[in-house]
């Protein structure tokens, strides 16, 4: 039969070993969350140099669109090339209104702070101070 001595050292170096390898496992485990997130930060970083190269042509792209868009405009109407700039300006400013008029209505319907949320705590709050009120009488 095994000394009650020999048992608590083995018990005790047991558990020991079991919390070493623990701790290694979580470390490992940092470890590796270490090397995903710079993985996909290396992605990311890709992804967004890709969009801002997307973002700048589109942008050369739509300025000559409308360069030609008003140009052909005042040749059209056979106007002088300013005034295709201007009717292409009060359209553009007529839209961009539109679309802000559009936007603001829209935020206005956007609520900051849950109110369903904020309801709910309320009324738990006021559940847990009535049950606490009772238990202290």
């Amino acid at each position: 039969m095994a000394s009650p001595d020999f048992v608590q050292d083995s018990i005790g170096t047991l558990v020991r070993g079991i919390l070493n390898d623990i701790r290694t496992l979580i470390h490992d485990e940092i470890a590796l969350a270490r090397v995903e997130i710079r993985e996909q930060a290396g992605r990311v970083r890709m992804a967004a140099f890709s969009f801002g190269i997307a973002v700048a042509a589109l942008a050369f792209g739509a300025t000559f669109l409308l360069v030609a868009l008003a140009l052909g405009i005042a040749y059209l109407i056979g106007w002088p090339a300013w005034a295709g700039f201007l009717i292409l300006a009060v359209v553009l400013c007529i839209g961009g209104y539109v679309t802000l008029a559009a936007g603001r209505k829209q935020l206005a319907k956007v609520h900051a702070i849950p109110e369903e949320t904020v309801t709910t705590f309320k009324e738990n709050s006021e559940w847990v101070a009535k049950r606490l009120s009772s238990v202290r009488r």
